[in-house]
């Protein structure tokens, strides 16, 4: 699985704003705090409001916040406002490929690849990444040494 340097930002801004306690935050003060180019925040924070996944305000009172609470907001929301399905081979939906003979089971192991997905980035919410608590699962799958190699 490879995520965009845009999918890394826009999840590393919206964990910034969950944690913020202050009320809205700056474009500005997000891009410096996870130390984000402000001019490519500025587009990613944009597509996160057209999502629904953060409100913003303009102003001097202005900045960004959490359109709902971070316990409702999993990393597939996050992934596929910016980046669009969690998995595509060669820009389309595994269920739509057509393959033949001894490969006609790839299709399948594509399937099952984008469910694994699935099943980690719809459980693991914006809160449970700002907290450091992640779910149990998750915690099982990096407590084994070969997932770090």
């Amino acid at each position: 699985m490879r995520l965009s340097a845009r999918v890394d930002y826009a999840l590393r801004a919206v964990v910034e704003l969950a944690t913020a306690v202050e009320g809205p935050l700056t474009a500005e003060r997000i891009a410096k705090a996870q130390e984000i180019p402000p001019k490519f925040l500025e587009s990613i924070l944009l597509q996160l409001r057209r999502g629904g996944v953060v409100h913003a305000q303009r102003g001097p009172e202005g900045g960004y916040w959490l359109a709902r609470p971070a316990a409702e907001i999993t990393l597939a929301d996050v992934i596929r406002i910016i980046d669009g399905p969690l998995a595509h081979v060669r820009g389309q939906r595994p269920e739509d490929l057509g393959y033949h003979g001894a490969a006609v089971a790839l299709q399948e192991v594509w399937i099952a690849l984008r469910a694994s997905e699935r099943q980690i980035l719809e459980l693991v919410t914006i809160a449970d990444v700002a907290t450091g608590k992640l779910p149990e699962k998750v915690r099982e799958l990096v407590a084994d040494p070969s997932a770090w190699a």
